[in-house]
């Protein structure tokens, strides 16, 4: 391996993006979450995700002399760890086209306030990548009722809050994407309004390919769309070789991921709003992490008739009394206290103008509820004063009670104060959120999302199609220090090291490298695990993660250089140049090709001759013209340069079938391509 390996003593330069380079909502707070991973044991250092927790995992857990994550075997409420722009190497982006989608309604409003945290995150997105030198286009729907929402004057308006000019670009259609002559850096340019394009809703496949051709990179930054299969949040992210969260949707997907977190007790939940049918299963979650529930809206006189309150019929929402009575049952067996009013404001149907207080039980005929009482108030206030944590969801909105306001703003004030006193506060949907900007002071914080069908559909432990379509990324950084005797050798890394006998042969062999294998299959890497204590290999580790999006974040950490990649075998039912989730994607071919330091090789190599032929073709296209062959190779290598082969190589060579090998090796010169 010593004529193959040449090592260059240099050092790789790598332009981070660090948190001083992001909004300052990254400075002032930062998201704490531990939701899932929640069984862990503490040993002696690197954290490894893994996904199962078998007896094997305990095993190997038990056994091992290393800081091991377990997971609970899933995700959380199926929200992966994402890749975001903010760990996107910033140096990639210049040149690059890159689509943003972008929130109409935060954008778009009249009184777009850069001070809002969720305009100045959105608006940062789109500074970021055209200061980083990307070709930036940005696409979203918003309601076409009025002129001053024509491509033309959005374009102008979103000119004066980027500060920089946005040029319209017209007649989007289904099968065709007006030709942009050459998309120049200096302006961002607008696509036409996607509300009315039919296609857009049913994410049709052929809409998607159309709306991102010529795209590389992808950015979602409409997190109110998290919830919906949309062409431009999911469709398009098949045809982008790199699909990305914006800096205002991986602040909202922090601020859902907190509300897992349930370290800070007491934790309440005041609830609003109606249709307690269609949100019974959000129970489930809420009573999982909550001392409370304080219910506020229409949604609490289904909850007072399972109690058996008595109530007007008109009231009663008769299908949903089963899931009323289970989440009594529910808070019942889970301890949780349920707090309802014990008063309304009511008007009266025959004179609007006069408006008495009746206690919950006794609303009478020809009378209906406009807003919470004032013993309700004082409850709720005495109820929430010792509280830490705190997530408010849904309007305080009754019968015809626009013009009613008053409970929710004394609700308002009670959580200002609150911010104030430490407890860490979350307010959902549209009302809640306008009351509490309106109430708060300048020395509160209180976290805000705007979009609430988004976060029930989270509660409801549903997965969002906008989130799971973005490229997955590695959730920790790895303690080098802790997984090798010594962190400053030179790292060979195999991607899809499968049962790791290559590389375990190869660590034992080169104790002057330290080896590491990436391996979506968990239950391989628990087992090489296993092997490495067995054997005491101090310069060999496995890491469970897909290579694919999380190649970049995990490697660049590591203080050592990059001198040696092996791809070997990859599944070739998984390679096709269609398949979504295939493995060597351009994103993973820039990303080995921008770590591997000067004169670093790739090996490669496959049983199936046209998987070896791509291989050979994209990493060719996507090497950056900093790749040349072994020797001036024209034809395949006829022997395993390492003399160690890997398991499946093993049985292809017994069996007599012919393995295709090749060799590249990064120049030292950087060329034009």
């Amino acid at each position: 391996m010593g004529h193959l390996v040449n090592f260059f003593h240099g050092t790789v330069f790598l332009n981070k993006l660090c948190f001083r380079d992001c909004p300052k909502l990254f400075k002032r707070k930062t998201c704490s979450y531990t939701g899932k991973f929640v069984k862990f044991k503490k040993y002696n250092g690197a954290p490894l995700a893994l996904q199962g927790n078998g007896e094997l995992a305990n095993h190997v857990a038990n056994s091992f002399n290393h800081e091991i994550y377990i997971s609970n075997g899933r995700q959380l409420n199926g929200i992966p760890h994402i890749r975001t722009l903010r760990e996107f190497p910033r140096e990639e982006l210049f040149g690059k086209v890159v689509m943003v989608r972008f929130d109409s309604n935060i954008l778009l409003k009249k009184e777009c306030d850069e001070k809002n945290q969720s305009v100045s995150n959105a608006v940062y997105t789109i500074k970021y990548l055209h200061e980083a030198g990307a070709k930036v286009i940005l696409v979203s729907d918003w309601i076409k009722n009025t002129p001053e929402l024509h491509i033309k004057p959005v374009t102008d308006f979103l000119s004066e809050v980027l500060q920089t000019q946005v040029v319209p670009v017209h007649g989007i259609s289904f099968n065709k994407l007006p030709k942009m002559n050459g998309i120049d850096k200096e302006n961002i340019h607008l696509l036409e309004n996607l509300s009315n394009i039919k296609e857009e809703v049913s994410n049709c496949l052929e809409f998607a390919r159309v709306l991102s051709s010529g795209v590389d990179i992808f950015v979602n930054d409409s997190f109110s769309n998290a919830h919906k299969v949309l062409a431009s949040t999911v469709g398009v992210t098949r045809f982008c070789y790199a699909s990305l969260a914006g800096f205002h949707f991986e602040e909202r997907l922090c601020l859902l991921k907190n509300l897992a977190e349930a370290s800070r007790k007491p934790y309440v939940a005041i609830i609003g709003g109606g249709n307690l049918y269609d949100k019974a299963t959000s129970f489930q979650f809420l009573a999982s992490r909550c001392q409370g529930f304080v219910f506020v809206g229409m949604m609490s006189f289904q909850v007072m008739h399972a109690l058996g309150v008595s109530v007007p019929c008109n009231l009663v929402d008769h299908n949903a009394f089963n899931d009323a009575l289970d989440i009594v049952r529910l808070a019942r067996d889970r301890n949780v206290q349920i707090l309802y009013p014990k008063d309304f404001w009511c008007r009266k149907k025959c004179d609007p103008k006069q408006l008495q207080v009746f206690p919950s039980h006794g609303i009478l005929d020809g009378w209906v509820p406009v807003d919470l009482g004032p013993l309700s108030l004082d409850e709720i206030g005495s109820m929430l004063t010792n509280c830490k944590k705190l997530i408010w969801i849904g309007p305080v909105k009754f019968v015809d009670s626009s013009k009613y306001t008053n409970g929710a703003s004394k609700i308002a004030r009670i959580l200002d104060q609150l911010s104030q006193n430490n407890c860490e506060i979350i307010v959902v949907g549209t009302m809640a959120s306008k009351l509490v900007r309106q109430e708060k002071s300048s020395l509160s914080f209180i976290n805000i999302i705007e979009n609430a069908s988004v976060v029930w559909e989270f509660l409801k432990g549903r997965k969002l199609p906008g989130v799971m379509a973005v490229d997955r990324g590695y959730p920790f950084e790895i303690n080098w220090n802790s997984i090798y005797s010594d962190p400053a050798q030179s790292l060979v890394v195999d991607i899809g090291s499968g049962n790791g006998l290559f590389l375990l042969e190869m660590a034992r062999r080169r104790q002057d490298l330290n080896f590491l294998g990436l391996e979506i299959n968990e239950k391989l890497v628990l087992r090489c695990l296993d092997s490495i204590h067995q054997f005491g290999i101090e310069n060999g580790y496995f890491v469970a993660t897909n290579a694919t999006s999380t190649f970049h974040s995990i490697v660049s950490t590591y203080p050592g250089e990059l001198v040696l990649v092996s791809i070997q075998c990859p599944n070739p039912d998984f390679n096709k140049p269609e398949h979504r989730w295939r493995m060597l994607q351009r994103s993973l071919i820039e990303a080995v090709v921008n770590l591997l330091a000067p004169n670093g090789k790739i090996f490669l190599q496959s049983d199936v001759e046209a998987v070896a032929i791509r291989m050979k073709e994209q990493f060719l296209r996507y090497g950056k013209g900093k790749l040349d062959l072994e020797h001036g190779q024209s034809k395949w290598l006829e022997e395993n340069p390492f003399g160690v082969r890997s398991d499946w190589e093993k049985h292809v060579v017994e069996r007599g079938a012919p393995m295709y090998r090749m060799m590249f090796s990064k120049t030292s010169d950087v060329r034009e391509v």
